[in-house]
């Protein structure tokens, strides 16, 4: 019996929410279709710059758009104006999917994504809190649109593997940038087109 009540209490505290997150990710936001959190890497690079990642769990059969969505989605997007030494937050992208559901064709993610976002110091040296408010849509066959504030203290946890580790994945998912020998070349020739 003692047995059952430690599984029952800590079944409990695992599924609680509201309880206090890693300082450098913020607290999950549940939504219909899944949930969201802003998770660090904590410390600054040598640019000033804070990686991390929007991180969305998708329900099954749930989905979510990329930066150009098509017709009628909603790209994720981010606004840090509350935040504090924060300069600038820009999203990138792992390649998406192209999907059309009978009403459209759009780009995004039918599958849980971490979009990759890199937080610019306004002064390097000094301490951040990032307050987003994010917006974004996540649809199953309407869309639902997830509006929420996410708060993350990164210098409070800076040494957290486990959000270093999911940035460092996030990143490896996106493309590579192209090598300097890439480009086009126009060969002469009499065919027109």
């Amino acid at each position: 019996m003692q047995s059952l009540k430690v599984l029952l209490l800590s079944a409990a505290v695992g599924c609680g929410t509201g309880l206090p997150a890693a300082a450098s990710s913020s607290t999950w936001y549940n939504s219909e279709g899944g949930r969201v959190r802003l998770v660090t890497s904590g410390k600054p690079d040598e640019a000033g710059r804070i990686h991390g990642v929007l991180d969305i769990a998708l329900r099954p059969g749930w989905k979510t758009y990329w930066r150009d969505p098509g017709d009628a989605g909603v790209p994720p997007q981010i606004d840090i104006s509350a935040s504090t030494n924060i300069a600038n937050a820009t999203f990138s992208f792992p390649p998406p999917q192209r999907h059309d559901d009978g009403y459209g064709k759009w780009a995004g993610y039918d599958h849980p994504v971490s979009l990759p976002v890199t937080f610019t110091l306004s002064a390097p040296n000094e301490p951040a809190v990032i307050d987003a408010d994010i917006f974004l849509g996540i649809c199953e066959t309407i869309c639902i649109p997830v509006q929420t504030k996410l708060t993350i203290d990164p210098g409070s946890d800076p040494d957290n593997v486990e959000d270093a580790a999911l940035v460092k994945a996030a990143l490896a998912t996106l493309p590579a940038p192209a090598r300097p020998d890439f480009g086009v070349n126009i060969l002469p020739g009499d065919r027109e087109i």
